[in-house]
């Protein structure tokens, strides 16, 4: 056999993570295996390198209660509740701060209940290990080793610690079996890694097979473990939901303030020139600024937090209730706008378990055949995942050997067997034929060594490639002739593969559909990164870990490679972290699934991570749609709001009652929190808040309602001589005897916006997708309350217009909202991502404007190739052509 052949032939290493070890640190290393160290010099070592475990970093739980009363909304609201306070308004000053409590208090027991990501990691440690200590073999506590400590790593055991294996067993003698270590949970290695003298074993790795002794090297946060813990804890950062609720509520705020100080000064200098002496006095002062802080209260969104929080609560129920646990309540908004998926591959796109594949076989020979010589070769009892494979397709495939009480065969026995030998590198059975009363050898092991032992075969060198380069470990098998014991003929070469989970690719297919790109992101090797690509109908533009950690290449290049590609292999806890910093660097919001340890700080770093994806990210978008449709409808509101107070204050000195003001900011915004419950619109696209969008069409909206008031203001005043009484000529302890304009004004701005939340919860029209029966019912019932109210009377408090005024006034609401709903329909319509460019240009819109057409094109061309192909090639071919094209487009219409 050709060189080169010998070294395709050869089986390809495991990656392995290089240890680094400080030279100071080696010196502590040489500990005598069969002594280990004493108590004097473990206790020192112990007090240098600290206990093994990972210190969970707590925050203080009153501070951590506190920044739920953080943000631009609720610092208005601070100042609002303070100013309450100063004016004497109890009332207010009573409502307001039960908002703001409300609001913090669901924030902080939503988050309380998410799972703690250190808890987890803490879990998988190792509780007891066996140790040399003073020339005794003892029990210890695992959270008590130390570097140089010599410890007895066995089957099932979990690795407590870094550690260096030493080659020998306990008694003092070289193993000769290595140790098979699963490390799937640390670095998303399919297939458990054989390990001897020499090699590093990680900490909460699995021992599968073997004895040995070995030296730690590292405890505690300096393991491989212990780095995937601290980039959980440095990753808590803003998240995407925070920076959108406080770009709304600055929004608001600014507005607010800037007109609330000007209709101050206003009513100030007003009430300044209307006093005698014409001087302002601290009266003056306490009954503008009570004026004023009634007005804020009433036009801030109080509720916005508390409101979005609620809904994200309900959510976050029905997302437990489809076994999806979200980390942290904002989650759930941030599942909806996710646009790409990292997942990890083992374990959570595949089975994690070794599988028999289509076998290479010689003329003459079937799968059924490779299965039953493979099982009579195989080793009873050995936990070994390649042999467990073997017997569990064998008797699931081959009929004689089904329903097996033992490893007994029906007709044949087992006269000698040689188990795997790291030298031998195969098994080997002798078996006698009961009915021909011949006995026969079975052989199965390393390809190239059941190839020499057959004496050569070029063809199955060959398939043994063709598989190693598709990531399917081959493992041969061969039979002597019925004539001898020692002449060899070769039966096959077995392929074994971690397979897809059954749903794992319908559930990708199901996210291109919904505008979500996979990209598998794993720490196994590339050939089989490609392979399970391949098999999940993926694309192979598959990167290694090295392309990540390029030196050469600047930040954007990384950044466009970690888009451009559809998953990365041979990855670390770093390189995952990574990916999912590079895109969100660039705006993308990502997504990351994963069962492993190796996952969690990617996890942390990404802003969803879930399993079952499709549930979720469907419930999300609900949720989202929910959310958006309240901000819409409240942005509106205030809108509206101050609009028309700032404009009738400066003109006509007209003003509403401090009570009315507070009880349409309680009693409208108590009603829409059952918007959590409201049916909703799932977009098929990931879901974005549009901010520039939504607060235009707000403006818009807000504008047209403000219209509408002031019509039934002039209606009221001119056609039906209801009397205007400017409250700003009042001193604000006095009410006027005539409220009839109070209780018109009262009912038409708490109806007409309210009623637009039934426009607001789609883009299209609202009989597109009807509310749900109980939204309906809390937001009509709300307003029906206020026109009983209006239309009977409230004692001294509001005065009655009778039912003619109350249900005329609802009625010219109800009609309105469907007014405002074409309104909203053709606004949205004609909003487009070129329009903002030609209306806001900027370098980043003019960028992001050329690649869409650029991607455009390439698309249009690409079909029009596909259809070249559909009208020449033969139809069967094309289907799969198309089929493979399609996910292209799929995949490359979302960079």
């Amino acid at each position: 056999m050709e060189e080169k052949k010998k070294v395709e032939f050869e089986e390809q290493e495991h990656h392995e993570h290089k240890e680094d070890i400080s030279p100071e640190l080696e010196a502590l290393l040489h500990t005598d295996p069969m002594h280990g160290l004493t108590e004097a010099e473990h206790a020192e070592r112990l007090a240098k390198f600290g206990l093994n475990q990972i210190e969970e970093k707590k925050r203080n739980p009153l501070l951590h209660f506190l920044s739920f009363f953080t943000g631009s909304i609720a610092y208005l609201i601070e100042i609002a509740f303070i100013l309450s306070g100063v004016v004497r308004d109890w009332a207010n000053f009573g409502i307001i701060g039960g908002l703001l409590i409300i609001n913090a208090f669901i924030g902080w027991f939503e988050e309380a209940k998410a799972g703690a990501a250190l808890d987890a990691l803490k879990n998988t440690l190792a509780l007891k290990s066996k140790v040399w200590r003073a020339g005794k073999l003892i029990e210890v506590e695992s959270n008590s080793l130390v570097p140089g400590d010599v410890i007895v790593v066995r089957l099932g055991d979990i690795v407590p610690a870094d550690a260096r294996l030493l080659g020998i067993g306990v008694d003092g003698a070289a193993t000769e079996v290595d140790l098979l270590i699963d490390q799937a949970g640390l670095t998303g290695e399919s297939l458990p890694v054989s390990k001897n003298k020499g090699d590093t074993i990680y900490s909460s790795s699995i021992c599968k097979q073997g004895q040995m002794m070995a030296v730690v090297t590292k405890t505690g946060e300096n393991t491989f473990i212990g780095r995937a813990a601290n980039l959980i804890a440095i990753t808590n950062e803003q998240g995407h939901f925070q920076k959108i609720v406080n770009s709304i509520g600055n929004f608001l705020v600014i507005v607010t303030v800037v007109m609330v100080v000007i209709i101050f000064i206003y009513i100030l200098l007003y009430r300044k020139a209307r006093a005698p002496g014409k001087k302002i006095t601290g009266s003056i002062v306490l009954d503008s600024l009570r004026d004023v802080v009634v007005l804020t209260v009433a036009a801030i969104p109080v509720g916005l937090p508390t409101v979005l929080s609620v809904t994200m609560a309900v959510g976050s129920n029905q997302l437990a209730k489809k076994q999806v646990i979200v980390k942290r309540l904002t989650a759930v908004e941030e599942m909806a706008s996710v646009s790409i998926l990292c997942s990890d591959k083992t374990g959570t796109l595949t089975l994690n378990k070794l599988t028999f594949d289509d076998p290479y076989l010689k003329p003459g020979y079937t799968a059924e055949d490779i299965l039953f010589y493979s099982y009579l070769s195989a080793e009873p009892g050995t936990s070994d995942p390649i042999e467990f494979a073997v017997r569990t397709a064998a008797t699931a495939n081959v009929p004689i050997l089904q329903n097996l009480k033992d490893h007994t065969v029906p007709g044949f026995k087992v006269t000698s067997f040689l188990p795997f030998n790291p030298s031998t590198k195969m098994t080997q059975a002798t078996i006698l034929n009961l009915e021909t009363n011949q006995s026969f050898r079975v052989s199965k092991g390393a390809p190239q060594v059941i190839v020499k032992l057959v004496g050569g075969d070029d063809e199955a060198t060959q398939a043994v490639n063709d598989l190693a380069r598709r990531g399917l470990r081959a493992l041969g098998v061969a039979i002597t002739k019925p004539d001898s014991l020692e002449d060899w003929m070769l039966v096959g070469m077995i392929s074994l593969l971690d397979p897809p989970r059954p749903d794992s690719a319908e559930t990708i297919a199901k996210c291109h559909d919904m505008g979500v790109t996979v990209k598998m992101v794993t720490g196994d090797q590339l050939i089989i990164a490609k392979e399970v690509a391949h098999r999940l109908g993926m694309q192979r533009a598959i990167l290694d870990a090295t392309k990540l950690v390029d030196p050469d290449v600047t930040e954007e290049q990384l950044t466009d490679r970690c888009v451009h590609a559809d998953g990365f292999a041979q990855v670390i806890p770093e390189h995952k972290y990574r990916v999912v910093e590079l895109m969100q660097n660039r705006g993308i919001l990502v997504g990351m699934t994963g069962d492993g340890v190796n996952d969690a700080p990617a996890l942390k770093k990404a802003n969803v991570g879930l399993s079952t994806i499709v549930d979720g990210i469907m419930t999300s978008r609900a949720i989202f749609q929910r959310m958006r449709s309240y901000a819409l409808y409240r942005i509106t509101s205030t809108v509206h709001f101050l609009l028309f107070f700032f404009t009738i204050t400066l003109t006509l000195r007209w003003q509403m009652d401090a009570l009315l003001l507070i009880l349409i900011a309680v009693l409208n915004d108590a009603a829409t929190i059952v918007i959590a419950f409201d049916n909703a619109q799932v977009s098929q696209r990931p879901d974005k808040w549009r901010i520039g969008q939504l607060i235009t069409l707000s403006i818009i909206l807000g504008a047209f309602l403000c219209a509408l008031t002031y019509g039934v203001f002039f209606i009221a005043r001119d056609k039906f001589d209801i009397p205007m009484i400017s409250m700003v000529d009042l001193p604000s302890s006095k009410t006027p005897h005539d409220q009839k304009m109070q209780s018109i004004i009262y009912l038409n701005i708490s109806s007409a916006p309210h009623f637009t939340i039934f426009s607001t919860r789609l883009s299209g029209f609202f009989w597109e997708n009807l509310p749900s029966p109980l939204f309906f019912t809390a937001i009509m019932a709300t307003q029906v309350f206020a026109t009983i109210i209006v239309s009977v009377g409230l004692g001294s408090l509001v005065q009655k217009i009778g039912w003619a005024w109350g249900f005329s006034l609802l009625a010219v609401s109800l009609t309105y909202f469907v007014v405002l709903d074409f309104v909203k329909v053709y606004v949205m319509r004609f909003w487009s991502f070129e329009m903002t460019v030609k209306l806001w240009p900027s370098a980043s819109r003019r960028n992001k404007l050329a690649q869409r057409q650029i991607r455009t094109a390439v698309t249009a061309r690409v079909k029009n190739n596909v259809q070249k192909v559909r009208e020449s090639i033969a139809p069967a071919y094309a289907a799969s052509i198309l089929a493979k094209a399609g996910s292209v487009y799929r995949e490359r219409s979302q960079i």
